[in-house]
């Protein structure tokens, strides 16, 4: 969610440190800690009332049934395919055309050494 990485946590708790006072700043760590707490509670209260009213546990199972038969018919494809593999389709055309033969090489007649 937040990119933020040890060097900004470090510096954060510097400034803290010199902002707040090292006498005050556990006092405040904790308080900070608390409202934090309370604020994530009323966030997942508000969240799981909200799924409730809409019906998501239906929205749910429903995804999820669909996707178990979606993957019950790919199997079925792939058993049907392995035991009756589908036909090679060939040309439309009723004379194929049969295939060239390789030029033979030229025949060298020998010459008398005279």
């Amino acid at each position: 969610m937040f990119d933020i990485g040890f060097s900004e946590l470090v510096l954060v708790g510097i400034v803290a440190l010199l902002v707040i006072g090292p006498e005050k700043l556990p006092e405040t760590l904790r308080a900070m800690g608390l409202w934090l707490g309370r604020l994530r509670r009323s966030f997942t209260s508000v969240k799981s009332e909200i799924e409730r009213e809409i019906g998501m546990d239906d929205v749910r199972r429903q995804l999820h049934n669909e996707a178990i038969m979606d993957e019950m018919k790919r199997i079925e494809r792939e058993v049907k395919n392995t035991v009756h593999p589908p036909a090679v389709t060939t040309s439309a055309s009723p004379d194929p055309k049969p295939a060239a033969t390789p030029p033979t090489p030229p025949t060298v007649e020998p010459t008398p050494n005279g």
